[in-house]
């Protein structure tokens, strides 16, 4: 695939970019280093090669859920500074922008 501005273009266009006409020369050299890239992958031979699916053979070892005790309502919130009947309260972390 050879790549002009027209082909930048319509790349910025679908991945909703914006370009400076002064990076335009650079992302053409980026994008053909990447196209060389992928040529010479698809000229490695991958006869008889499995796809890999997982990186590593680590499978994930789950416990089995049992009932255990757990601590009541009001054991929790006597830790707690401030809280309701229901909640704990917490200070607010986020903050209205002004526009």
């Amino acid at each position: 695939m050879k790549i002009n501005e027209r082909k930048i273009d319509e790349l910025a266009q679908l991945a909703r970019l914006e370009f400076k006409a002064e990076d335009k020369g650079r992302i053409k050299l980026e994008l053909e280093r990447i196209l060389e890239f992928c040529d010479k992958l698809n000229a490695l031979d991958t006869e008889g090669v499995e796809p890999l699916v997982y990186i590593s053979d680590a499978k994930n070892v789950l416990r089995e859920d049992e009932v255990g005790s757990h601590i009541s309502k009001e054991e929790a919130f006597r830790n707690s500074p401030a809280h309701d009947s229901d909640y704990f309260k917490v200070p607010k972390v986020i903050k209205k922008q002004k526009e």
